[in-house]
């Protein structure tokens, strides 16, 4: 076992890593850039190291920082988190040659998952379910016509390397697709360096559901149901749940199935997430993301394990803590991920918070790096705060979480808590009756 993890990251997630090195007896190394000198996650980690400026260019994304703070520390391994250099497979190639270890899966397997084209060939010949689209990329507008043509309007284009809703276009008439081709190949460019994109049929209201898998790198591999993630803003994800309110015993067993063995065939190790669209009982996959996701901790609370733990015995070579047949349902969790934004449109508002106190109970966890007196800096994503609630089951939880939003304060910068306050006062999300389009028409009818 490690005797030191650096964890490469910062916020919530950082924390969320130490506490379990904690647990198991592991020191922790905190890196931070200078407008993070005062941040929660420095504080509670064992040691920090200033790793450069504000800017995330110049700091967390900083491999040579990064590198050095290990071999200065003595850190044996580093906790990329997500975001910042989660899926950068140069970064685990480097890492390797450096003889430190990524709590994580392989360079391989995250370059292979992070061209969208690749990992859904190499999907579909592991079985899993796709949705129809070009077989690779589109390289010219009149082949993006043909494909138009083949499969029906609308579709949707996408950029191979894309993510967050960036170099992604609907076209939903053989009009409209000069637009969205052209549109879709300059942003993909712009965001990614790579303006190669491909397209799939649009689906009119499917839901997005998303298999949590989890491998040791020796051929075994188990699944951890499924989160419905299908209420987001712009593609971002806001609400997550799990178990999923459309899907039943069989369904989840008979797609688990497919995704624990495809991850199993190809000895993926850690933690990874297989995303789809699901409408009229059929699954069809979107991409895998090869990390932890922000949203674990519903799964964690539904089977009552430390998934960050778990990533950290694999990758030192130690076997899982449980098998599939371990795992078994118990209630029903629910994550809301609270943003330092000023509705309606959602406008960054960073700022010193005046006063904060969390939510407590049975069945509340709130998982932030936050505090009295603490200034969230202009330079990073504007999660400060993820509500997680678990219940015996839907209903439960969505008391639960309406009760610990009322005491959730967190004054002196504007957050997007007023719209989940909205939000469960809804039939359709106390039903659980909605798909990924659901929330943006909701936002356009009700957020002037």
């Amino acid at each position: 076992m490690f005797d030191k993890v650096l964890i490469a990251n910062r916020g919530e997630i950082a924390l969320r890593v130490i506490r379990a090195c904690r647990e198991m007896g592991i020191r922790s190394v905190a890196v931070h850039s200078t407008a993070d000198a005062d941040a929660m996650h420095v504080r509670m980690a064992d040691e920090s190291v200033c790793i450069g400026p504000p800017p995330g260019t110049d700091s967390y994304l900083s491999i040579p920082a990064i590198v050095s703070a290990c071999e200065i520390t003595g850190a044996q391994a580093i906790h990329p988190g997500y975001g910042f250099l989660s899926e950068n497979a140069k970064f685990v190639q480097i890492l390797e040659d450096h003889e430190i270890t990524f709590i994580g899966p392989s360079a391989e397997h995250i370059r292979v998952m992070g061209d969208k084209i690749t990992a859904k060939d190499t999907m579909k010949n592991l079985g899993v379910p796709c949705v129809p689209g070009s077989d690779g990329g589109v390289p010219t507008l009149e082949d993006a016509m043909a494909i138009g043509e083949e499969f029906g309007y609308p579709v949707i284009v996408k950029a191979t390397a894309g993510g967050g809703g960036r170099g992604m276009k609907l076209a939903k008439s053989a009009a409209e697709m000069d637009n969205a081709f052209r549109t879709a190949r300059s942003e993909a460019k712009s965001a990614f360096g790579n303006d190669e994109v491909y397209i799939e049929k649009y689906l009119g209201r499917p839901r997005h559901i998303e298999i949590q898998v989890f491998g040791d790198g020796k051929g075994n591999a188990v699944h951890l149901g499924e989160r419905d993630c299908s209420l987001q803003r712009r593609h971002q994800k806001v609400f997550e749940e799990a178990p999923g309110p459309a899907i039943d015993a069989e369904t989840r067993a008979r797609i688990g199935k497919i995704c624990a063995d495809a991850v199993a065939d190809i000895n993926y190790i850690g933690a990874g997430t297989i995303e789809f669209l699901f409408e009229d009982g059929e699954f069809y996959f979107i991409e895998m993301n090869t990390r932890l996701q922000v949203e674990h901790p519903v799964t964690e609370g539904i089977f009552g394990v430390d998934l960050v733990r778990e990533q950290i015995l694999v990758a030192a070579g130690e076997p899982m803590s449980f098998t599939q047949d371990d795992l078994k349902i118990n209630g029903h969790a629910i994550e809301i991920r609270i943003n330092a934004e000023k509705l309606p449109n959602f406008s960054p508002s960073p700022g010193r918070i005046t006063q904060y106190h969390a939510p407590g109970g049975l069945g509340v966890r709130m998982d932030s790096a936050i505090y009295d007196g603490y200034s969230i800096p202009p330079y990073y994503d504007s999660l400060i705060g993820k509500l997680i609630v678990h219940g015996r089951d839907r209903p439960e939880a969505l008391a639960r979480l309406s009760r610990a939003l009322s005491e959730l304060i967190v004054d002196g910068i504007d957050t997007t808590v007023p719209l989940f306050a909205a939000l469960l006062q809804e039939p359709a999300v106390q039903t659980g009756d909605y798909n990924i389009h659901w929330l943006e028409k909701w936002l356009e009818a009700n957020l002037d």
